[in-house]
């Protein structure tokens, strides 16, 4: 049933990791910026007192940069339990600067056995058409792009790969085989593209993404959200030439699928929830099915439209779909340990 709908809709065959991740970027997110000639970290200690009860600490760190030649520098808060065990970690591309935050239940997830490495996405670069402030303004002399040059979410997927390099420098205390990179709606988008294009991460999760996300743009569902309805609201989060593609998708050189997929033969999760319609629960169920070829163990799904409370978790690229709205809820953290604990 689901690979006649992705027939009908005439979704592009997958190719190689490479193509279809050069395509991604040319065509979708812009190029993801360059890995920096200098790198340090500067740690404040126990910025939380009493954190969790003393079951973890939270230090704040500044992440040093230099790229382009240019200085360039952002916080991150790292939540570490304070036991003597290596632990697997998410790094959470956060909305805000909080901890715990209500998209995060930081005290559930240390006591899952999680350490929890978030960045205020912000912090790194403005949401919204600005290109002349933070990384953005250290990419771009007065904020012009090319067609192919990174949007905003391209330069938070940087950042959170920023954020593994300092994760490295903890080898004792993280497993960099459980590294976890996540976010919900336009940083579900980040999280996709942040695991597409980093091989270090071990497993990637997107909450609610949606269109340009983990939703399959072609034959969109009635009121869910299109690339005209993005790039009108947004298309400071994307590369110029997306725009190509406003009303035209069936004549991208790609689908979502192709981000999905790009991700393999690592481990990605996709969340939808029953009443988001704009994030079009159907068509991210169909993301799974597409690329479901790249993976070594596919998508192991039931052939029917996704359903309140389904949880398909035994292949490499696991769907579930909980009851509710547009949110990164407990429930959808839940999920996540569960399908990374399965497959670790």
């Amino acid at each position: 049933m689901l690979s006649e709908i992705l027939k009908e809709r005439n979704v592009p065959e997958l190719l190689s990791r490479e193509e279809m991740l050069d395509i991604v970027q040319a065509q979708l997110f812009g190029y993801l910026p360059p890995k920096p000639e200098k790198i340090s970290f500067e740690t404040e200690e126990n910025t939380i007192p009493k954190f969790c009860a003393g079951k973890a600490v939270c230090h704040k760190v500044t992440v040093n940069t230099v790229i382009n030649g240019k200085e360039f520098s952002f916080p991150f808060l790292a939540t570490l339990p304070t036991d003597e065990e290596k632990h697997p970690f998410f790094v959470h591309i956060n909305f805000r600067d909080l901890n715990p935050d209500r998209y995060m239940p930081t005290e559930e997830l240390v006591d899952n056995g999680f350490a929890v490495l978030s960045v205020w996405y912000n912090d790194i670069t403005t949401d919204d058409g600005d290109f002349t402030n933070g990384l953005a303004g250290v990419l771009f002399e007065n904020g012009k792009r090319n067609d192919t040059d990174c949007g905003k979410i391209a330069m938070w997927a940087w950042a959170t790969q920023r954020i593994l390099d300092y994760a490295e420098t903890l080898p004792d205390k993280l497993d960099l085989s459980r590294s976890v990179v996540c976010g919900h709606s336009r940083l579900g988008k980040t999280a996709l593209f942040a695991g597409a294009t980093d091989e270090r991460f071990a497993f990637s999760y997107s909450n609610d993404s949606g269109c340009s996300g983990a939703a399959i743009a072609r034959g969109t569902a009635p009121g869910g959200e299109r690339v005209a309805d993005i790039c009108r609201n947004f298309p400071f989060w994307f590369c110029e030439n997306y725009k190509k593609y406003c009303n035209n998708e069936d004549n991208m050189p790609f689908d979502q699928h192709y981000l999905v997929a790009s991700i393999a033969p690592r481990k990605v999760l996709i969340g939808s929830a029953s009443e988001d319609k704009w994030a079009d629960p159907l068509s991210e169920m169909l993301c799974c099915v597409a690329s479901s070829p790249a993976f070594v163990n596919g998508f192991k799904y039931e052939d029917r439209p996704p359903q309140i409370d389904d949880k398909f978790f035994d292949g490499d690229i696991g769907y579930h779909m909980r009851k509710g709205l547009h949110y990164f809820s407990r429930e959808d953290w839940l999920r996540l340990i569960e399908f990374v604990n399965l497959h670790s």
